[in-house]
């Protein structure tokens, strides 16, 4: 297969979060690697940091491939194991965080193509938030697992992490589509590989944790427009269309093949119309009805 440089600076893929929706990242990547163009660095936060890692690390169409059928086998208490009603309250009570983060450890730990962050085949960074200083925190060397468990270390959910000297959380309190951070580190032609908002809903999200994660799925896609439309003077911004419109939430991991097959559609689509070289459509991550 012919790859693309883009010899005009460098050419960053940016991942945001998204939960279960990030299977779309899987689909989008898919279409992408297709065209021929391969980042000179990557960036990630929360399921956007776990797919930008397992690329970097084999940015191939196998790789590609690898990634989709672990996305396949995932299950909702892989990633958010909620405990039994009756011990729910007295776990509210005594813990500051509702999952156990045994089970996403499992799965990370079983899955890595990879010990360390700087063995990635391209540069790859993960962003995560310090708990204590409150300020963006971006992870290049050390553990991938505890990298990815700290950028996925949603509050309230998943346990604070502590990497090295310090205590991090999700890099979504401080920077959900770090645009902004490949800007810093060089990129002038980015794309991002957004997971969109859940629009179509038709009943209020069920529990604790799918309300903090729907609230989360529509701050995600609320700041990512707000940096697209910041930075596209800046740099050559090119945001992956997503799926619209969407009624899966990020809590719901059944419909992970639909998911990829759809943005995998969308996304040749999108290519095979000319969508590298026009302007990024924002409608589907901006507050909006069906």
């Amino acid at each position: 297969m012919k790859t693309e440089k883009i010899n005009n600076g460098k050419t960053a893929f940016v991942f945001a979060g998204g939960g279960s929706l990030g299977a779309i990242q899987v689909g989008m990547l898919k279409a992408i690697i297709r065209t021929g163009i391969i980042p000179d660095f990557l960036v990630g936060a929360l399921v956007g940091a776990l797919n930008a890692v397992f690329f970097a690390f084999d940015p191939t169409p196998d790789g590609v491939s690898r990634l989709e059928k672990i996305w396949l086998g995932i299950k909702r208490k892989d990633v958010f194991p909620l405990p039994p009603i009756r011990k729910f309250f007295g776990l509210v009570q005594s813990q500051k965080h509702i999952c156990s983060p045994k089970p996403l450890t499992q799965l990370i730990r079983t899955s890595l193509p990879g010990e360390y962050l700087e063995d990635c085949a391209l540069p790859c960074m993960v962003i995560a938030t310090s708990l204590f200083h409150g300020h963006e925190v971006t992870l290049t060397k050390g553990s991938v697992l505890d990298a990815l468990l700290a950028s996925t270390a949603i509050p309230g959910i998943l346990p604070q992490v502590k990497f090295e000297e310090l205590y991090l959380i999700d890099g979504s309190v401080t920077n959900n589509t770090p645009i902004s951070t490949a800007i810093m580190n060089g990129a002038s032609r980015i794309f991002v590989f957004p997971t969109g908002i859940c629009c179509a809903r038709k009943a209020p999200p069920k529990g604790l944790v799918e309300m903090i994660l729907q609230a989360m799925s529509i701050a995600i896609s609320h700041r990512l427009a707000m940096d697209i439309e910041k930075f596209r003077q800046e740099v050559e911004i090119r945001s992956l269309p997503t799926l619209c419109p969407l009624d899966a939430s990020m809590f719901n991991f059944s419909r992970t093949a639909e998911l990829i097959s759809r943005a995998e559609q969308k996304v040749s689509e999108w290519l095979d119309s000319g969508g590298l070289n026009s302007d990024s459509d924002l409608k589907a991550l901006q507050p909006h009805y069906h």
